[in-house]
């Protein structure tokens, strides 16, 4: 068994997991599930720069070197998902005080709907 196999297997089973969770009916779980996609997509970007060992990272006198662009998109896409997670869960968060439910909907399922505006002034 490559270590290449192994990668992958890993990158395909939480891209499924991830997939999972956002074709979830709530809020939290669709976070996490963009979340482990991020994850997933950094893992990818990560392995197409081959997976090296004993390799320096710099140019350095023979031997074999790792790419690093890489590592370097890696670290930005690491920085840029922990931003968009932050303001996705604010919107989430958001969007529970506004509707009253963590239902992607708005609304739970079976119960009758109701606007906005009417659940903040108190009518039902």
């Amino acid at each position: 068994m490559s270590l290449e196999f192994l990668v992958a297997t890993g990158i395909g089973a939480v891209t499924a997991t991830g997939i999972y969770l956002i074709l979830r009916g709530r809020t939290w779980p669709v976070v996490i599930g963009l979340s482990l996609l991020g994850y997933a997509v950094n893992v990818f970007i990560f392995a197409m720069g081959r997976l090296w060992q004993n390799a320096a990272p710099i140019l350095s006198e023979g031997g074999a070197v790792a790419d690093p662009l890489p590592q370097a998109l890696v670290l930005t896409a690491i920085v840029i998902g922990f931003a968009t997670t932050g303001f996705v869960i604010e919107l989430a968060l958001r969007t529970r005080h506004e509707t009253g439910s963590d239902h992607v909907d708005g609304h739970e399922p079976g119960h009758a709907t109701t606007g906005p505006t009417q659940q903040r002034d108190g009518a039902a």
